[in-house]
């Protein structure tokens, strides 16, 4: 059976970007992931290490989260390898890192990026 667990809304404040004031300064970020997988035995059985614990992928993003990088594209795929590494129930895995105010001659709310299979 297919199971979806969403860990939405992550807030986190980090330095990525290829300004230097990006990595003096820092913004504001946004990560969610989408994960599939089954966790019929643990609905049965109430049992956490039957599941994905997902206070253990929120461990997951803010680590990589802190490791500063130019891109956020780097940044996703450095989440989603880490979870799919740390996870072998995981039938498929989609990350979306999302910087909000981004750096760019306009007015944009945000810019994200999405990994996943």
């Amino acid at each position: 059976m297919k199971h979806i667990i969403n860990i939405e809304g992550i807030k986190l404040y980090a330095y990525h970007g290829c300004l230097e004031e990006e990595a003096k300064i820092g913004g504001n970020y946004i990560v969610d992931v989408y994960i599939a997988t089954d966790f019929s035995e643990a609905a049965k059985t109430d049992d956490l290490n039957k599941t994905i614990d997902y206070c253990a992928v929120y461990e997951i993003v803010k680590t990589e989260m802190a490791i500063r990088s130019k891109l956020i594209e780097q940044v996703g795929e450095r989440i989603y390898s880490k979870i799919k590494n740390n996870f072998n129930s995981i039938i498929s895995l989609r990350v979306k890192v999302t910087k909000l105010n981004p750096p760019i001659n306009g007015e944009v709310e945000s810019v994200s990026v999405e990994v996943g299979d």
